[in-house]
């Protein structure tokens, strides 16, 4: 979708300003009159969440201005917006107490000469586009994992960035680590031996989002058409707007494309891959509630690199029923090499822990501590050198890296959507002997039997083994599966093949 010319645009929010109450949300073209010749000034798209960070993150780099914001929701944008204001005043940096101008859509800032880049935090299905329009403006972007919402996007987007040389770094923080990434070095230098299987958890408590009896009212202050974008224009179906939207896929990927797409990353990392894996098996399913989720809250899928495999768990339940009645948080969680959320590389002679975004820890065979690493520069402030620097190789997570871990979470829940439900004996069968795939699978039945799960009632839904061309980015025996690879585009909102 092209970007709309200025005159629509400056008509659009004008109108959009002022149904809201904004006066600052039309647009105003200007060649830098405010702060020093070098700063660089950025519009944050999506504030209400981790935008929120986004304007901190950005506005406490030197030379670096936040002049604009975009949300759809009126109300969280005029908010972020008079504390932006408040924080500058109260930091006394004078060059940057210009104005901050709002607006609903982001292709109003995309025709200001006087922006540089783009930070988005929208929901993910959102990402692609954004940042394909605001590569094709000529603005470097920060984007948040996961940084596509399917795996074609993620191809389109590293051609969009590549073809416009753009610098387009993606949100996984926990590549500017100096700590981990010193610690991976040393176990790819064969410190702990041959690498065997690297190893994920996402063991992060989600309660229910609730049950609508019919469609939900969206309020005159969020502009619904901008929200879904891409998505098909519906009614709302779930009770609460913003977040949940993570676990329904017209807008989201589930927790293993929202916070598992942290670790799957740090795994990929390890183990070195640098495609998409060569096979993918899935099973999982929405446990302990009946709700307007459709995403998966517990699952775990197999990428069958070779030699060195990745296996992947999410668990959304508490660690047992009883730790449900002290209200889900109240008793713990389940852990692995002492981490409900991490990643650990196992190896013949022991095995490399990344328990978060910033440090490792070596162990012997005998669980024995070997060695430490920590430590870590701020993510946005890599983002900025790399603008400045005009070099996509100075960036900790470029975007190729972002489509390549976003697209491993893809490819465990597209084995799920082409899944089909079982009760615990026949899942078994299918599994047989397959020593990973066991392990994963009597894992999660003894979790959700411990919640009380009864999996004959309550089937999984065991996805087949589809094998998959790195190289061309498409599943080779499974057309339905390659059909999942995109997603079917409400006009004028298109991710175009073509960049």
């Amino acid at each position: 979708m092209a970007p709309l010319n200025r005159r629509q645009l400056v008509q659009g929010s004008a109108a959009a300003a002022a149904a809201a109450g904004l006066t600052s949300a039309a647009p105003v073209i200007r060649s830098r009159p405010f702060g020093r010749s070098d700063e660089i000034r950025v519009a944050v798209v999506g504030v209400r969440g981790r935008g929120n960070n986004h304007i901190d993150g950005m506005q406490h780099q030197a030379g670096v201005d936040v002049a604009a914001l975009v949300d759809v929701d009126a109300q969280v944008l005029a908010g972020r917006r008079e504390e932006l204001l408040k924080k500058k005043v109260e930091r006394g940096d004078a060059w940057k107490g210009g104005p901050v101008d709002t607006y609903a859509d982001m292709r109003a800032v995309l025709d200001r000469s006087d922006i540089d880049a783009i930070s988005i935090a929208t929901p993910n299905h959102l990402h692609a586009l954004q940042t394909i329009w605001s590569c094709q403006a000529g603005k470097d972007v920060y984007v948040e994992k996961p940084v596509c919402h399917n795996i074609f996007e993620g191809g389109v987007m590293v051609r969009a960035a590549r073809s416009s040389g753009r610098i387009v770094q993606t949100g996984t923080q926990s590549r500017s680590s100096q700590g981990m990434a010193q610690a991976i070095a040393w176990a790819q230098a064969g410190n702990l031996g041959k690498p065997l299987i690297a190893r994920g958890t996402c063991f992060k408590p989600r309660q229910s989002i609730g049950k609508v009896d019919g469609p939900q009212k969206v309020g005159e202050h969020v502009n619904w058409d901008l929200y879904c974008g891409p998505a098909p224009l519906e009614p709302l179906e779930r009770r609460q707007l913003h977040y949940d939207w993570h676990w329904q896929f017209a807008t989201g990927n589930g927790d293993l494309g929202n916070q598992g797409i942290h670790q799957v990353d740090m795994c990929r990392w390890a183990i070195g891959a640098q495609e998409l894996a060569p096979a993918v098996g899935a099973i999982g399913g929405r446990f302990g509630y009946d709700d307007d989720g459709d995403t998966p809250n517990s699952i775990a899928i197999l990428l069958a690199y070779e030699p060195v495999p990745i296996l992947f768990e999410v668990r959304g339940l508490p660690r047992d029923k009883a730790t449900q009645a002290a209200g889900w948080n109240g008793g713990g969680m389940d852990r692995f090499r002492g981490s409900a959320i991490g990643a650990t590389l196992e190896c013949e002679g022991g095995w490399l822990h990344l328990p978060n975004y910033s440090s490792a820890i070596a162990y012997d065979l005998e669980g024995k501590e070997i060695r430490q690493w920590s430590g870590a520069t701020d993510h946005f402030e890599n983002f900025i050198e790399a603008v400045r620097a005009r070099d996509v190789e100075h960036l900790h997570a470029d975007i190729r890296e972002g489509h390549l871990s976003s697209s491993l979470c893809h490819m465990g829940n597209i084995s799920y959507l082409r899944g089909k439900t079982m009760d615990k004996a026949q899942v078994a069968a299918q599994v047989g002997e397959h020593a990973e795939g066991k392990l994963a699978f009597t894992r999660l039945a003894e979790h959700l039997e411990r919640n009380e799960v009864d999996l004959g009632k309550h089937k999984l839904t065991l996805g087949p083994w589809l094998e998959f061309d790195p190289k061309a980015e498409r599943f080779t025996t499974d057309d339905e599966a390659n059909a999942l690879l995109t997603r079917d585009y409400r006009a004028p909102f298109t991710v175009s093949e073509e960049v």
